[in-house]
């Protein structure tokens, strides 16, 4: 599988080292150079200094043949604008953006972008183990 992640942040730089140890063709999108010193120094993929919304720079990362892209930047624009393009330009089938604002995740979702929000899922986990130690059956 050829995967693209758009950002290197923590998470984009996690996913890319466990979608490469699983064996995939990963690619890296990240405009900070600095950023891509997250990834493990046996990084064996590809790393692109540009913005996942600039056409020679998804190229360069091998868009047209991608199976999946990724976006997880700390902005939830570019992720959209991003995740957009790949799907709707490249017609990459499988496309997930990172979203941090719950009201904006459900907007975009009405829009058939598949969406995670950190936002969310932090306050379920935290609701959840605070709830279930509360009813006694946590530690």
């Amino acid at each position: 599988m050829h995967v693209i992640i758009i950002g290197c942040g923590r998470v984009g730089a996690d996913l890319a080292a466990t979608f490469e140890a699983e064996g995939n063709e990963v690619a890296v999108i990240e405009k900070d150079r600095l950023a891509l010193t997250r990834l493990p120094e046996d990084f064996k993929g590809r790393t692109i200094l540009g913005t996942g919304i600039d056409d020679e720079v998804l190229r360069r990362a091998g868009i047209e043949t991608a199976d999946a892209v990724v976006a997880v930047t700390n902005y939830d624009n570019t992720n959209v604008v991003a995740a957009q393009i790949a799907k709707e330009k490249y017609k990459v089938k499988n496309v997930l953006a990172r979203i941090f604002d719950p009201k904006m995740q459900e907007i975009y979702g009405e829009f058939g972008l598949e969406t995670v929000c950190p936002t969310k899922v932090t306050v379920k986990l935290i609701h959840d183990s605070i709830s279930a130690k509360a009813a006694g059956k946590g530690a």
